[in-house]
């Protein structure tokens, strides 16, 4: 079963700076990392729920290397096998993501109206 934290392991937080970096070196916004998916799973690939501006992306990504001298690329590029499952609701950001968005818009406005669809938003 697919597991979604918020909080990064200890023993991970080395390799998810060096792939936010990584992301971010290409991105013309800044992203953060909001959750993290199966983080014990043992694997050198990292599985991270990335938000920034007006998006929220998972992102997988592989690492090669020791601390301090990590090689980053995305796992994503590779061909996966097709899968029959649907998509896993809880693979969405976790609940906080928006969280600053929220705030600001409301000072904006009078209310917000937020859409989900089938576990989309």
């Amino acid at each position: 079963m697919t597991t979604v934290s918020e909080m990064i392991p200890d023993h991970l937080t080395d390799q998810v700076d060096a792939a936010l970096a990584w992301w971010n070196a290409e991105q013309d916004v800044a992203f953060e990392v909001t959750g993290i998916i199966d983080p014990d799973d043992g694997e050198r690939e990292l599985r991270l729920v990335l938000c920034g501006g007006n998006r929220c992306e998972q992102r997988s990504f592989r690492l090669d290397g020791e601390r301090g001298a990590w090689s980053v690329s995305l796992a994503d590029d590779e061909p996966s096998a097709p899968t029959d499952a649907a998509l896993v609701p809880e693979l969405d950001p976790p609940p906080g993501a928006r969280r600053e968005w929220l705030a600001r818009t409301l000072e904006q406005h009078e209310f917000v109206v937020l859409v989900f669809y089938r576990g989309f938003w």
